[in-house]
């Protein structure tokens, strides 16, 4: 359903799929750090910052790549480039996905990750849990942020490389239907 250029469906799948990724992330966030140790707690939340860098990078990639060169891939049967292009004629809706759905998620995870390690080592080592948080808090921002920016730089200057191998990985997952004409 379209009305006034606003896709309904895809603000419901978004919805929806936000809805779903953020309790998976969250869920498995939490069962991970409540059997770690502060070292593997810490490891966790650079896995979730990591994660969230990654799709910004692949998002980034999708918008930023040549389409022609998947169609030529493609009509010589390369495994993904199939995918590629299908990518790439949803780039906004494929980008949506990985750097506002799984990269915010991501960034919500880390958040509460954050507080968790935050309160465990304030309360273990006797630390003032206000400066404790406000460091740990401005060195995840900084971690998710400056990565992401060198991301955006990487992902602008190596977008079908990143387009084609995301591509690929993809397609060992997902087989997209045939359209007849």
């Amino acid at each position: 359903m379209k009305t006034n250029n606003t896709d309904y469906n895809w603000i419901v799948k978004v919805f929806l799929l936000s809805f779903g990724i953020s309790i998976i992330f969250s869920l498995t966030s939490e069962s991970l750090l409540e059997k770690a140790n502060i070292i593997g707690s810490i490891i966790i939340l650079l896995i979730f910052i990591s994660i969230g860098i990654l799709f910004d990078i692949i998002g980034v990639a999708v918008t930023s790549a040549d389409e022609k060169v998947f169609h030529s891939m493609n009509a010589k049967k390369v495994k993904g480039a199939n995918i590629a292009v299908l990518f790439k004629k949803n780039a906004d809706r494929v980008s949506s996905f990985c750097n506002d759905i799984v990269g915010d998620i991501c960034g919500i995870v880390s958040g509460s990750a954050t507080v968790i390690i935050a309160t465990t080592l304030s309360s273990t080592f006797k630390w003032n849990i206000l400066i404790v948080s406000l460091l740990l808090t401005g060195l995840v921002a900084a971690l998710t942020i400056g990565g992401k920016a060198i991301g955006k730089g990487f992902a602008i200057n190596n977008s079908s490389q990143i387009l084609y191998r995301t591509s690929s990985i993809v397609a060992i997952f997902y087989k997209p239907k045939n359209k007849k004409n």
